[in-house]
């Protein structure tokens, strides 16, 4: 997007529009107008699907007046506002700060709070001229702005960094998701030295979906990786690098609730291996570890440290008599192991709606459900899981 059509999208009657067509359809408004008050009708029905998503992602964004949006790729890509505060809370205060891929500018607005100088490099033309835009709506006057790469960014200067963010993208030209580091553009592994030479402090977001031993194989000097979710859905791995780093790395689960709580659980991949899980069938109580811990691999580690006896070794589910508030994830309390019949649930739920929820069980929770001719909802649940002898399907409370 040049500076012409971002001027043109904040012309007053143009934001207007935009506000008072927040929940139209967009795809219908672009197939019934090819021009709108002068600005092509794709461009308006970008920035109606960008404010519409921004108002639970980026709630400052959506109440900042005049804000522009990038194209949608762009903006699932980048960090919520929850987890860019998150992240800028993992450092403390300091001189000068680098973002090599910018992106939306979402992170490097939050972590330019910490620096008395920050850098944006960001190669897109078009989402280059939108974040200067919006950071200068938000106050964000002490940012510089670079629009090269971040290989390009370094050869044209020898500035020293107290820190370093880079998150690599994570798609091709034709729109391939990638998840090894490798993969991703720039390839922060071929980066290191150069980066290092400028840095004591990197830190590299990554794909949830990479897995943690890899990550530390492929990097150097990493200190500890911050496995974050939000309401119990991992949205991205976080490696804290710094610089000459040689013990072992910790792991910290962290599941971000919507009140602002935060479940957090830390743990080393050496404690998990010495770790040695009790078992039994299921107790008065059901824990379930949330999707930070179980996306990090602390099996045994959640289970010993809490003293509970595991379910099975592939369940990943942990019971016990005494119900522990401060387990981190889900705890049921199970009113009676059941069978899928009809007549035996309809006293347990005798409303006809279950939450319905399975792990390492025959059924998934649809077929459970056309099974037991239960409906979605109410306040109870129906759990089917493993134990080490026998399949058990128990109907519960939710207690956390």
């Amino acid at each position: 997007m040049s500076q012409t059509p971002l001027k043109s999208l904040i012309k007053p009657d143009i934001q207007k529009f935009i506000q008072e067509h927040e929940y139209a359809d967009e795809r219908a408004l672009v197939l019934s107008h090819e021009i709108i008050e002068d600005v092509e009708a794709s461009l308006i029905a970008q920035q109606i699907s960008g404010r519409r998503k921004a108002k639970d992602k980026l709630p400052l964004f959506y109440n900042t007046p005049n804000i522009i949006y990038p194209p949608s790729i762009n903006f699932e890509q980048c960090s919520s506002e929850i987890t860019a505060k998150f992240k800028s809370g993992l450092v403390s205060s300091g001189k000068k700060f680098a973002d090599l891929t910018g992106g939306f500018g979402i992170d490097s607005f939050f972590f330019s709070k910490n620096f008395e100088e920050s850098h944006y490099v960001e190669p897109n033309e078009e989402l280059f001229h939108i974040v200067k835009h919006n950071h200068s709506l938000l106050g964000a006057h002490h940012i510089q702005y670079h629009n090269i790469s971040a290989e390009e960014f370094f050869s044209s200067n020898s500035t020293n960094f107290d820190l370093i963010f880079i998150d690599p993208s994570r798609r091709s030209t034709g729109n391939r998701k990638f998840f090894k580091l490798s993969d991703c553009t720039p390839n922060v592994i071929k980066l290191q030295d150069m980066l290092f030479s400028r840095t004591e402090c990197l830190i590299i977001k990554a794909s949830p979906l990479l897995d943690l031993q890899q990550g530390l194989k492929e990097l150097r000097f990493v200190e500890n990786i911050s496995v974050v979710s939000i309401e119990n859905e991992c949205k991205e791995l976080l490696f804290i690098c710094r610089k000459k780093f040689d013990k072992e790395a910790s792991i910290e689960t962290i599941n971000i609730l919507t009140d602002g709580q935060i479940d957090s659980f830390s743990f080393q991949f050496s404690e998990e291996q010495q770790a040695v899980a009790k078992f039994s069938d299921p107790l008065l109580y059901l824990y379930e570890p949330n999707a930070s811990i179980l996306k990090a691999g602390a099996f045994k580690t959640v289970g010993t440290r809490f003293q509970l006896n595991k379910i099975h070794p592939s369940t990943h589910l942990y019971t016990s008599n005494d119900l522990l508030r401060g387990f981190p994830g889900r705890i049921f309390q199970i009113e009676s192991i059941v069978k899928p019949d009809l007549k035996i649930l309809k006293q347990y739920f005798p409303d006809g709606k279950a939450n319905i929820t399975t792990r390492n069980y025959p059924l998934s929770p649809q077929q459970l459900k056309l099974k037991t001719k239960l409906k979605d909802g109410g306040e109870k649940f129906l759990i089917g899981f493993s134990g080490k002898n026998q399949k058990f399907l128990v109907a519960a409370n939710r207690v956390k």
